[in-house]
């Protein structure tokens, strides 16, 4: 079984920063593990955020973080990273990191990850 865990997440003003941190208890460098980030907002379904193919090479955005957030690995620590700048009090959510190793899968989507994380708070003020 797959562990993940998310780290990093707090209070934040807008127009500030955070770097959120996912690590997993699997090789990720030595498969096709990509890396992805969803959130969760009070009262709505969990949205994709970010995504990140297991060679780096494939990167994905929600629309609404496209320009503020970016998403990054380190393998040899089986490692990712979201980090996220010009928050907006609209980004307070759940951040949930999920990994998996299938391919051809839309990587925008939950049902692509069977590995999640237990999610970290973030909170930004106005």
């Amino acid at each position: 079984q797959v562990q993940v865990a998310e780290f990093g997440g707090g209070l934040v003003q807008a127009g500030g920063s955070l770097r959120l941190s996912c690590v997993a208890s699997v090789d990720v460098g030595s498969s096709t593990y990509a890396m992805a980030w969803f959130r969760q907002a009070p009262g709505k379904e969990r949205e994709f955020v970010a995504s990140i193919s297991w060679n780096a090479l494939s990167l994905e955005y929600a629309d609404s973080v496209k320009g503020r957030f970016t998403i990054s690995r380190e393998n040899a620590k089986n490692t990712a990273y979201l980090q996220m700048n010009s928050l907006k009090p609209q980004d307070t959510a759940i951040y949930y990191c999920a990994t998996d190793p299938r391919i051809y899968v839309d990587r925008t989507q939950t049902s692509s990850y069977d590995y999640w994380g237990q999610g970290t708070q973030v909170t930004v003020s106005s």
